[in-house]
C-alpha cells in the first residue's frame, strides 16, 4: 500500500507543478511570454547562425504558441491531479489502482510532449535556443523530461495483488 501511495503522490506532485506552471504563466504573463517570443524569434542566438531563417516573428504565432503551452500545462495538471486522487482512493485494490494509472500516464505523456518535444526538440534544436545565453529552453526541457520519465517508470511498474 505504501508503494501505491508513493505513486499517487509522485503523479499528484507533478500535476501540482504543471498547474502552478500554467497559473504562473497566466498571472505573470509579462515575464513569461517574452521567453516564447525570444525563442521563436531567434533574436538572441549566435549572430552568424545560418539557422535564423527558421525564426517565427509573427506576434500572433507567439501568442498562439504561448496559449498552447498554457493549455497543455493545464490539461497535464488536471489529468495528473485527477489520476492521483483516484489512485489514493483505490490504493487497496490492485485492479482498480492499475485502471486509474491510465490518466496519469496520459497526463505525464502530454507533459513529455510539451517539455521534451516542445521545449527541448522544437525550442532547443529547431529554434536553436541552446545558442542563447538567456532564453535557453533545453535546460528546463531536459530537467522536466527526465523527471517525467522517472515518474512514468515508477507509476507503470507492475502492481502486486496485495497492497505493498
Amino acid at each position: 500500500m505504501y508503494t501505491r501511495l508513493a505513486k499517487a503522490i509522485a503523479v499528484g506532485c507533478f500535476g501540482l507543478m504543471a498547474l502552478l506552471s500554467a497559473l504562473d504563466n497566466v498571472i505573470d504573463y509579462d515575464s513569461n511570454f517574452p521567453y516564447v517570443e525570444h525563442v521563436l524569434s531567434m533574436d538572441t542566438v549566435y549572430e552568424d547562425s545560418t539557422l535564423k531563417s527558421r525564426a517565427v516573428t509573427s506576434k500572433r504565432a507567439h501568442v498562439a504558441a504561448f496559449a498552447l503551452i498554457v493549455a497543455a500545462e493545464l490539461v497535464c495538471a488536471v489529468l495528473c491531479l485527477w489520476s492521483a486522487v483516484q489512485l489514493v482512493r483505490t490504493r487497496e485494490d490492485a485492479t482498480a489502482f492499475q485502471h486509474h494509472k491510465r490518466l496519469g500516464v496520459v497526463g505525464l505523456s502530454l507533459g513529455l510532449l510539451l517539455w521534451f518535444f516542445g521545449f527541448y526538440v522544437i525550442g532547443g534544436e529547431w529554434f536553436v535556443s541552446w545558442q542563447s545565453n538567456h532564453w535557453n529552453s533545453t535546460i528546463p526541457g531536459l530537467q522536466l523530461s527526465i523527471l517525467i520519465l522517472l515518474i512514468l517508470l515508477f507509476l507503470t511498474s507492475p502492481e502486486r495483488a496485495t497492497a505493498g
